[in-house]
């Protein structure tokens, strides 16, 4: 009973450790957190894999539980899934890593865990099911001068940062190696958790050292505040445009160039064919176009498009039985100006919410799909990123819409397409007042730091900001607040390296994965 009560305590200690470095700014705590689980299953090595796995599924649950619990207040039956499927996947990559390094049978084997995990986290973004608000390096959103080498690794360096230092930490544990205090281990631990922050303190004196901006763009954001569950969807749009207008008065002027609006601020369903002259679209062009023809309004909409040839027919295309024609419907970010509008459709999706996982297999089941964002069923999305150009003054925006900013390789493909300035447009009255929205926010900050590219984050409901290359947030909103902000944002100078190569540690560690699940088939059940 003693040894049960043991490893209990280890599962939910490694529970409650990744738990508080989510929260209170406390990202140090992560460098320990995997530690207790890597001694659970160097206990478990000679028994039952039932009892590790067991043991690991209740660490992850909890962790996904207490971190992301305010997605139930979105969908409660969709949160459970969530929890439910990523703590199995969590359980499955550990065990594959515990299985991979006891049939090795080398000192090296707990290394293993790098690779494995970095290539489980970049696999988790590339599917229907994708869920990656726990990706470790994204700890760091909360403390972010810490990661201001991102610019050259992306998120998964902090994945490897913490991993790395887990392992030693558990390593000089397991050889009972610190006798006193200060001692080689434990330096070498200090070492490994300092030099990087160090680095990146050093980074930002030599950044920040020569600030050249040129270019600015005059940038107008407006924080409608409009309830989703009792307003947005159920008011009609007449009355919320007339909102924004009043909103603006005295705010806009002859030299703003961008007024933002945040996700699905056009509620009626826009038809693309001929977008230029509908309704919605005239009000602005009548109004605030008319009046100031440089301005540039970029708001999120929902529209859809027919299609007239079969061959174009998606797998989340509903049937117009009237018309008998297929259509796809969108979540959509515009840009329109006095001569044109620019689309761009979301391409990453809430699962479960905004589109039925695997439609192809499952397109009977998209009904179930919940309903948010005023559209019901799954949405369809567009394979490349697009951005906004105007080609008068060579600004392009990346037009990044809500669950999307989460992606720190996604993102980069806007960055690789031209975009030189951020607008990250989102609708986060969702989760109400929970940590979710401010989890949210923090992570913005390190999409800012891989491109540094300056960002303006319009919310619906909270919070709207500016932040610079450097992830520091200005002009910042309440929660739940009718606000107008303005600021001038410049456009990015050069591409970083994570910008132009992308993730290079998830391709690498996805290699390595590869090529350890061969060897795991060639493997026999005696350790060799």
């Amino acid at each position: 009973m003693p040894k049960k009560i043991n490893l209990l305590l280890l599962s939910l200690l490694s529970a409650l450790l990744l738990t508080l470095s989510w929260y209170w700014h406390l990202s140090i705590v992560m460098f320990f957190a995997f530690a207790p689980l890597f001694i659970l299953e160097n206990k478990l090595v000679a028994n039952s894999k039932l009892k590790l796995i067991g043991y690991c599924y209740l660490t992850f649950l909890l962790w996904n539980i207490s971190v992301t619990y305010w997605v139930q207040y979105a969908s409660f039956g969709g949160a459970i899934a969530a929890f439910i499927t990523n703590g199995t996947l969590m359980t499955i990559a550990f065990v594959f890593f515990s299985t991979l390094k006891n049939k090795l049978n080398k000192w090296w084997g707990i290394w293993l865990i790098i690779p494995i995990w970095i290539a489980f986290e970049h696999i988790h973004t590339l599917w229907d099911m994708s869920w990656t608000w726990l990706t470790l390096g994204n700890v760091f959103a909360f403390n972010h001068t810490w990661v201001q080498w991102y610019e050259y690794t992306g998120t998964s360096g902090g994945t490897l940062w913490v991993l790395t230092t887990n392992v030693l930490i558990f390593e000089t544990i397991r050889n009972n190696s610190v006798k006193k205090i200060i001692s080689k281990p434990i330096l070498k631990i200090a070492s490994i958790i300092i030099v990087p922050i160090l680095i990146s303190y050093l980074i930002l004196c030599i950044r920040k050292a020569n600030p050249q901006k040129i270019n600015g763009q005059t940038c107008v954001i407006v924080q409608p505040n409009i309830d989703p569950y009792n307003d947005k969807f159920t008011s009609d749009y007449q009355s919320q445009f007339l909102k924004v207008i009043y909103l603006l008065k005295g705010k806009i002027n002859t030299t703003t160039n961008y007024l933002i609006l945040p996700e699905t601020f056009i509620t009626d369903n826009i038809n693309e064919t001929g977008i230029f002259n509908a309704e919605q679209i005239r009000w602005f062009r009548d109004s605030l176009l008319k009046k100031y023809p440089q301005l540039k309004i970029v708001s999120g909409g929902n529209t859809y498009t027919y299609y007239k040839n079969k061959n174009d027919i998606t797998a989340t295309a509903r049937h117009d039985d009237e018309n008998n024609l297929y259509y796809d419907v969108f979540n959509s970010a515009m840009q329109i100006d006095s001569s044109s509008v620019q689309i761009y459709h979301k391409s990453k999706l809430v699962p479960g919410v905004e589109r039925m996982p695997f439609p192809t297999l499952l397109k009977p089941l998209e009904n179930f799909a919940i309903e948010l964002g005023g559209t019901f069923g799954s949405l369809g999305i567009q394979n490349e990123r697009s951005v906004f150009e105007d080609k008068k003054t060579g600004i392009k925006i990346a037009p990044v819409i809500c669950y999307e900013s989460v992606y720190a390789d996604f993102v980069t493909g806007y960055i690789r397409k031209g975009a030189n300035i951020i607008f990250i447009i989102t609708n986060d009255g969702w989760w109400q007042n929970t940590p979710g929205y401010i989890q949210h926010l923090n992570f913005a900050r390190l999409r800012a730091i891989e491109n540094r590219c300056e960002i303006a984050r319009c919310a619906n409901t909270g919070i709207s900001c500016f932040i610079d290359e450097y992830g520091n947030i200005s002009n910042a909103t309440n929660w739940w607040e009718e606000a107008v902000i303005e600021k001038k944002v410049y456009p990015q100078k050069s591409q970083t390296f994570f910008s132009r190569f992308g993730d290079l540690i998830s391709y690498t560690a996805l290699i390595i994965f590869c090529l350890l699940v061969v060897l795991r088939f060639f493997l026999k059940g005696d350790k060799k």
